[in-house]
This record gives structure tokens, C-alpha cells and sequence, in this order.
């Protein structure tokens, strides 16, 4: 099914769309919009490159427009809540304690949700993370890509506490909740999807710089979801961060697709493979790795996901323009799986 047109309002795709190549970045030249069209990418989360306070109905509305003169429709756009540290992003204070800066970013993340319902937007992705991603030395791959990679015995364990403060499970569950009390009834008014990505990676119990992580386990995704339950309060689901949280990800992540997509909670996805799991991976091709990404994808559309799938974290190789090269190979490998599913049906 084409889906050229999804604005805000319609949830019922869940039972009546197919979903569709997607990608994600800061919006770029119109040769690599182009590029993107020729490489059969329809829909597109762009993020405009300006500072949040300068974004308006207009600028968005253009934002739309330009990539629709190539065919490819924005549907998305991220929060200033990206996964760098709080201290690195636009907005510094929302997952922090209380304090006026935290009311008035929250307020700025409400006239944003506005902008976007206003400009034909069909949701807004975010993080929630203070700590931000985590990484150790990367590991090497086929041919020697370079693969970022996770050994949480290989944490910097000399850091000390961030300097935001310490913050133990229960009081981000605080500050979660205070964000979802204001936003919701937002995203409900205006129609907006508001879809969080899981904390990246997860180390489950463990507290890092005195900070728990708490987006960063399966149960706590599914406790998120539960709060202030509403069909616009779901999630930018990261496959391969979720892998990322299990023990054998090429077993449990299908039926871990099934719960949330079954729910209606899935509003984005980041459809990457890893190997290893638990504490220890390395993000790979997504033709490599422990998950069976035919078989996922086979899931997503058993629960009736109907929006983008995206490549993500693509590893390092070499060459000019590595990083478009890497994406182009991923978006072919979407197409071989969708067409594969379809000849199926």
C-alpha cells in the first residue's frame, strides 16, 4: 500500500496500512534529498538544523514541502531531547530535579507539539536520558568495519557522579511521570504521536555515575507505556537497543515486538541487528547479527505495524561518503525484505 500522506489523527493505520523504508537525520541538500528518492526512501523524521526556538509552523511547513517535491513526505521531526547528555542537547533540564528551567523547556516541548500538529506532522520523537549513550572502544567486523560496541565491564568507572545529581530508579519515575502529566494531555489535543526511544544501552539494575537507567529494561518500557496511558504515548522502538537489553535476543525479541505492537505502542522503528546481547554487544549489519530480521520483520506485520522502518547505527566502513554508502546498502536490504514478505502474501 502507498502511504504518501500521513498526518496526525490517524492511530487506525495500525489496522489497515503496510509499513514503509524510512530514514532519520539533520535535513540536508536537496542532491541528497534526491538521493534518497532514488534509493526508494518514501518517508523520512528530519530534525530541522536551526536551534528549536527559531522552528515555527512555516519553517516546518517548508521543511514538508521541499522534501515533497521530491516525493518523500516528512512525517517526523525530533524533540531537542536527543541521546547526548543532558548537558550537550537544546534542552538540559526536563529529566533533571524540579526547577523553573524545567517548567519553561517543558512549556517550549508544548508550543513545539502545536507547530507540528499545525504543520501536518504525524509525531515527534525524543530520548529520555540524562546520561546519554554509552559506548566503549569499538570493535572490528566484517572487513574490518568498524562496529560500535558496549562491554559494561569496560565502563569508565572512574567518573564521578554526574553532574546533574545522583538519581536512583524511583525518583526518575518521578520526573517521568511529572513530563507525562504535562505532555499528554498535549499530544492528545493536537493529534501529535509522542514516541520515546529506549535508553541506549540498558545495563538493567546497575546505576551508572549514580544514575539509574530505567528506560533501559523491557519491564520499565512496558511501565512507561502504562503511565498516563494514551494512544499518543508510545514509542520510537529501537530494535537493536531493546536487543541490547536480553540475554538471547535472537529468541526473545519476537515476542517482545508482539507485546508493545499488539498495544498500538510502536509509532516509530529503528530496525538494526546486533551480536551478543546483555552487556556485551557489538552493533553489525543487519544481515549478521543474532536477530533474524526477515522473521521480525514477518512480526511487525503479523501485529499490523504501518509506518517507517528505519536503518540505524550502520557500521563504519571505509571509503568516500562511507556513512550514505552504508545506509544505501541497508535501505536495499529493507527492500529484499519487504519484498519477500509480500511475495508471501
Amino acid at each position: 500500500m502507498c502511504c504518501n500522506s500521513r498526518l496526525p489523527g490517524t492511530l487506525n493505520l495500525y489496522l489497515r496500512a503496510s509499513m514503509y523504508i524510512g530514514t532519520q537525520y539533520t535535513d540536508r541538500h536537496e542532491k541528497d534529498i534526491k538521493q534518497l528518492a532514488q534509493l526508494g526512501v518514501t518517508h523520512v523524521d528530519v530534525t530541522p538544523g536551526s536551534p528549536w526556538r527559531e522552528w515555527s509552523v512555516d519553517s516546518l511547513t517548508a521543511l514538508r514541502e521541499k522534501y515533497a517535491k521530491h516525493g518523500i513526505t516528512v512525517e517526523m521531526i525530533h524533540l531537542p531531547l536527543s541521546s547526548r547528555t543532558a548537558f550537550e542537547r537544546e534542552m538540559s533540564y526536563i529529566f533533571l530535579g524540579p526547577s523553573d528551567n524545567r517548567d519553561r523547556e517543558i512549556d517550549g516541548v508544548c508550543k513545539i507539539i502545536q507547530m507540528a500538529a499545525a504543520a501536518g506532522l504525524r509525531g515527534v520523537n525524543y530520548n529520555i536520558t540524562i546520561l546519554g549513550h554509552l559506548r566503549t572502544e569499538p570493535r572490528h567486523g566484517r572487513g574490518g568495519a568498524e562496529l560500535s560496541s558496549f562491554e559494561y565491564d569496560k565502563l569508565d568507572q572512574t567518573q564521578g557522579e554526574f553532574e546533574g545529581g545522583a538519581a536512583d530508579a524511583d525518583t526518575m519515575w518521578e520526573r517521568i511521570d511529572y513530563w507525562l502529566e504535562r505532555v499528554i494531555p498535549v499530544v492528545e489535543e493536537y493529534k501529535v504521536q509522542l514516541a520515546c526511544h529506549p535508553q541506549d544501552p540498558g545495563i538493567g539494575d546497575n546505576t551508572y555515575r549514580g544514575v539509574a537507567r530505567v528506560m533501559g529494561t523491557v519491564e520499565g518500557l512496558k511501565k512507561y507505556v502504562s503511565m498516563h496511558e494514551n494512544p499518543y504515548h508510545g514509542l520510537n522502538f529501537c530494535q537493536g537497543t531493546i536487543s541490547e537489553m536480553l540475554e538471547n535476543p535472537g529468541e526473545e525479541i519476537f515476542d517482545i515486538i508482539r507485546y508493545f505492537g499488539e498495544r498500538k505502542k510502536i509509532f516509530n522503528l529503528h530496525f538494526r541487528n546486533i551480536k551478543g546481547g546483555f552487556l556485551s554487544f557489538v552493533e553489525v549489519f543487519p544481515d549478521e547479527g543474532a536477530v533474524d530480521m526477515l522473521k521480525a520483520l514477518r512480526v511487525y506485520q503479523e501485529v499490523g505495524y504501518p509506518y517507517m522502518v528505519m536503518p540505524d547505527h550502520v557500521p563504519g566502513i571505509s571509503g568516500d561518503e562511507a556513512d550514505r554508502v552504508g545506509f544505501a546498502y541497508c535501505y536495499g536490504y529493507l527492500h529484499a525484505l519487504m519484498r519477500a514478505i509480500e511475495a508471501v502474501d
